[in-house]
């Protein structure tokens, strides 16, 4: 079912098509925008995990646990292993769908009971709920949300200790951290050692962990499970309001096909457009007709807004959001989530509360988008951020409220 556009995607990569060949930039950085060659690279067992902060965690002392996201070989593989269960299908339908359907019920109460809000606040509010249930962040003191917008703002800085902006940036991320540990981890991990339970602090606790090494990891679970989601939360809708033949087959389609078009919809607008990685040995990657060897020690960029337009991969068309498109393999969304050892274990859970929320707003009386949202962007990695996006509903006595206008 493709969409009368050429180009369906709502964010501007400022790019072409996927499917480039393998090169080497002037830099010396390996930029790959072939799918089979990023397959490739990222599930090498001589890749490692690079950029996202991971060269300084290189400088803390050795006896200090590195959070998973920033580990390799067979510590991560087994660390793996053993939280897989945390995040199985199985998992998510017996234990998570009740209450994902209780917090989206409360979070779009704000939109029924005001006929307006921010729709990026409500993803928000029920992505922090989600990962907060699953990893154990259950005896927050009040102000979570506000914590988390400190400590991911919309713009970084660049810490440093010779300017007075860096130093600046110093002291407000370690305000930051200091302020998430004794708020929300410190009181997780004090119930814990009372009593375990079934969520990931109590696994780490059995592990040997520290409290500080706890937090390293709750950080990274944040960022994973609750920045990007609440981003990939706000772009499908915003597709599925502006789009109205694809919102009306997602209003009436059976789950299988409403995760198909979010899938598709992730597939057209990564959150996370570049991963990186670094060798460890020679790796050969497929592209254009030849492998290329990329030497032991040599950085490479995976574009995955471009993996993800390949032809080769997708099939023609591959801007256009289109559900009965051939697949490769059976990775819906290609290259969204990662691949390799790395790939994001919480796939199924952001889909799945992606689809509960959805099918909840769109079922709402009179829901619409009042305005689109505000694009930024993540240079980071190389993604987006959505804000202020209006969307109004009738209120219960069925008139809009419209305080809020004033």
């Amino acid at each position: 079912m493709p969409t009368d556009r050429t180009d369906a995607r709502k964010i501007n990569r400022d790019q072409a098509v996927g499917g480039c060949p393998v090169i080497r930039n002037a830099d010396g950085v390996w930029l790959v925008r072939d799918y089979a060659a990023a397959r490739a690279a990222l599930r090498s067992p001589y890749t490692v995990q690079a950029g996202l902060g991971v060269e300084t965690l290189d400088n803390l002392p050795a006896r200090i646990r590195r959070p998973v996201l920033y580990r390799d070989g067979p510590e991560h593989r087994e660390h793996r292993r053993q939280t897989a269960r945390f995040f199985t299908p199985r998992r998510v339908d017996e234990s998570y769908r009740g209450f994902i359907g209780d917090l989206a019920d409360r979070q779009l109460a704000v939109l029924r009971d005001n006929g307006r809000a921010d729709f990026a606040d409500l993803a928000f509010g029920l992505a922090i709920g989600v990962v907060c249930s699953v990893i154990g962040l259950t005896e927050s003191r009040p102000g979570l949300t506000r914590r988390l917008e400190r400590f991911f703002p919309e713009e970084f800085g660049s810490p440093g200790f010779t300017t007075v902006d860096g130093l600046y940036w110093m002291w407000r991320q370690a305000r930051n951290w200091s302020s998430i540990f004794l708020s929300d981890v410190r009181p997780a991990v004090r119930a814990r050692r009372v009593r375990r339970r079934d969520d990931l602090i109590s696994h780490l606790l059995d592990e040997g962990c520290s409290s500080v090494e706890i937090l390293g990891e709750c950080i990274t679970f944040a960022a994973a499970g609750m920045v990007t989601t609440r981003e990939y939360i706000t772009v499908a809708a915003w597709h599925l309001f502006t789009d109205e033949p694809l919102r009306d087959r997602y209003r009436t389609a059976e789950e299988p096909e409403r995760i198909a078009i979010l899938h598709e919809i992730l597939r057209l607008e990564p959150v996370v457009a570049h991963l990186l990685r670094r060798t460890t040995a020679p790796v050969e990657l497929p592209g254009d007709g030849r492998s290329v060897t990329v030497d032991p020690g040599q950085l490479i960029d995976i574009d995955i807004a471009a993996t993800n337009t390949d032809r080769a991969a997708v099939g023609d068309s591959p801007l256009t959001l289109c559900l009965a498109r051939p697949r490769t393999d059976a990775t819906a969304p290609v290259l969204s989530f990662g691949d390799g050892p790395h790939k994001c274990p919480g796939a199924t859970i952001a889909i799945v509360e992606t689809d509960i929320f959805l099918s909840k707003l769109l079922a709402m009386p009179g829901v619409r988008l009042h305005s689109p949202p505000r694009v930024g962007a993540n240079d980071a990695i190389g993604g987006y951020t959505l804000r202020n996006m209006i969307v109004e509903a009738d209120t219960p006595n069925g008139q809009r409220d419209r305080a809020g206008e004033h």
